[in-house]
């Protein structure tokens, strides 16, 4: 799809100069130095906050968010984040997420500066909003989520009779639901023959899904499909039919270190946390330096390239099977999220889920999404280590915006937290967290090594 979204400015002293995306990314407008969209640090700015506003990009769609400056940001002469009289109060929509969504020639105003929208998109690609597929029945409330399961076990049956697109949940039954999430259901399943148990993950879009975004998600899906480590779940197979994508994965018994951390009381002994942390961080150097099939090249073209950036590593996505006594813990979710995002299928853009989860990311992941490199895993693999170990966030997260608290906040050393910490080790997680001017530890092994040498 050929789209793309210019901002240009029309009023104020930067008047004429534009700012063009055609890719996914994130994007701060502010007087800070660091911001994407640097506005002069001087009196006629004065009234424009250091980190003013964030935008969320994916072309044709573009969100704006407010950080709760003091003077506000004003799309078409209205203040965005505050309730309308017609509106319902919601304290959590109004206070933690001030965000609307733009459309072609709004007006963005901060202060004296102003920006016009400008939105463009081949009008075969328009997205339609509340879209489900043909297998969803129309005359049931559309506000009301899909049973997916009836679909599934209607698909089992297709399967059975050689449906191509199916073959990946063939000879499969389903036991139970292990959960759901923003964009679908993911239930256990078992083999007849083999009697082996995956990982049964449906999702469906949230927009009509047309066969450039299915085949921009399925072409993402084959690089997350080549990773093959002991310590990253597995995608099996996948398969899509009738709006709907199916994924077997390997199946992890024992849930998520979130999981594991709500059984023991909060936090886990050091021991376990850190067996936990140093097998993730050889998922990550795997995952990181492996060779993948589909890469958009500097020309534009696709081919082979290098490794994979997680961008949502948190104790929520780390499995964990036992065998023998012991834990293997596996990165999850390694990507089929944000590729789904990535390709418009989950409808408008989403701040906070695409860039991450706020309480375990670096600053650099909101400053420069797009350019995310492997370093902002390697510190949400530190900020998941003190997570386990004390049951607290690095940041204080206080003040009108959670990603705000992300760009302002800094770390507090872990021994504030808990002072039972041993000293060398809480130096070398402490150190892990820098992040200004550049997030310390460049690689996994790095990461991995000092740890090994205070245990």
């Amino acid at each position: 799809m050929s789209a793309k979204v210019t901002l240009t400015i029309t009023e104020g002293k930067l008047s004429g100069r534009q700012y063009i995306f055609d890719s996914r990314t994130s994007c701060i407008i502010g007087r800070a130095s660091d911001c994407n969209i640097k506005l002069p640090d001087d009196k006629n700015h004065s009234t424009i906050s250091r980190y003013h506003c964030l935008l969320d990009i994916n072309p044709p769609d573009i969100r704006i968010r407010d950080f709760g400056s003091r003077n506000g940001t004003y799309v078409n002469n209205k203040k965005i984040g505050q309730r309308q009289d017609n509106q319902a109060p919601d304290e959590a929509a109004n206070e933690i997420f001030p965000e609307f969504d733009l459309k072609d020639n709004d007006e963005i105003k901060l202060s004296n500066t102003v920006f016009n929208v400008s939105i463009e998109s081949q009008p075969e690609e328009i997205k339609i909003k509340n879209f489900f597929p043909a297998t969803i029945d129309f005359d049931k409330n559309p506000t009301e989520a899909p049973n997916l399961l009836e679909y599934i076990k209607k698909f089992l049956g297709l399967a059975k009779a050689g449906n191509s697109n199916l073959l990946a949940i063939k000879g499969y039954d389903i036991i139970q639901i292990l959960g759901k999430g923003g964009f679908g259901e993911v239930y256990l399943a078992q083999h007849n023959h083999s009697q082996k148990f995956i990982a049964l993950k449906v999702m469906l879009p949230q927009v009509a899904a047309s066969e450039y975004a299915v085949n921009l998600f399925l072409r993402e899906t084959e690089n997350i499909k080549v990773l093959r480590h002991p310590h990253v779940v597995n995608l099996i197979d996948y398969g899509y039919s009738e709006g709907i994508f199916f994924f077997t994965m390997e199946y992890c018994q024992g849930g998520t270190v979130e999981d594991l951390m709500r059984q023991q009381q909060g936090k886990l002994p050091i021991d376990i946390a850190t067996a936990i942390i140093l097998q993730v961080l050889d998922g990550l150097e795997y995952s990181h330096n492996v060779e993948i099939p589909y890469v958009k090249l500097r020309d534009g073209n696709f081919g082979k390239g290098k490794g994979l950036v997680h961008r949502d590593l948190k104790p929520g996505n780390i499995f964990l099977t036992y065998q023998d006594g012991k834990i293997t813990a596996k990165i999850g979710d390694y990507g089929l999220s944000k590729a789904f995002d990535f390709a418009g299928l989950s409808g408008q853009t989403r701040t906070g889920s695409r860039v991450g989860t706020p309480v375990f990311i670096p600053r650099q992941q909101v400053l420069e999404f797009k350019y995310a490199k492997p370093e902002v895993d390697i510190w949400a693999a530190a900020a998941s280590l003190y997570y386990m170990l004390t049951g607290c966030f690095p940041r204080d997260f206080t003040g009108n915006d959670i990603f705000l608290a992300v760009l302002r906040n800094k770390p507090i050393p872990i021994r504030d937290r808990d002072p039972n910490i041993p000293q060398k080790l809480a130096e070398i997680i402490d150190l892990a967290l820098v992040e200004e001017p550049e997030i310390h530890f460049k690689s996994a092994k790095a990461f991995k090594q000092a740890l090994l040498n205070v245990l």
